[in-house]
């Protein structure tokens, strides 16, 4: 688990900003933990204007987020779980969803949120999802993440003080 420091930020006022989240759909109970994670995250920053977006499954995350990237949004959130199985799927899916991720982060300069729970049983998936009786809430995590690199990066734009 990767739950002990991680930091502790208060929300941000993010109502200018546009949002997409894009979710997978294998594995419906730790997705609607993720998605509702993500949703209340939106929430608490007072994000208005937001996109929900369903995939089939983790693999095809980054060509969404991509396309969403180059929509006018200000940050992607990406939510999708792999759980290991007996042949080498997870690593080609975790491996393909990770890198395919961070390069639509630096090839649009959007912020990408990345909820992508790579696990090796469904147990430790929904400890992590945020549903109830989950020690963490990734889907949170990964939006408040974006949220605050979305306008660490619009301040970087408007050549606006950092720090």
């Amino acid at each position: 688990m990767s739950g002990p420091g991680a930091p502790d930020t208060e929300p941000v006022d993010c109502h200018e900003l546009r949002v997409a989240v894009v979710a997978a759909s294998w594995h419906e109970q730790v997705m609607d933990g993720l998605v509702a994670g993500a949703q209340r995250a939106l929430v608490e920053h007072r994000v208005g204007n937001s996109v929900l977006v369903r995939v089939p499954g983790s693999f095809e995350l980054p060509v969404v987020a991509s396309a969403l990237a180059t929509q006018g949004f200000d940050a992607v959130v990406a939510l999708g779980v792999v759980i290991r199985g007996g042949t080498p799927h997870f690593e080609f899916v975790c491996r393909a969803a990770t890198d395919g991720l961070s390069r639509v982060a630096l090839d649009s300069g959007v912020a990408v949120g990345f909820g992508v729970l790579t696990c090796d049983t469904e147990e430790q998936a929904l400890a992590r999802c945020g549903v109830e009786g989950s020690q963490e809430d990734k889907g949170y995590q990964a939006t408040a993440a974006a949220l605050l690199t979305a306008t660490t990066l619009r301040r970087i734009k408007r050549r606006e003080p950092l720090g």
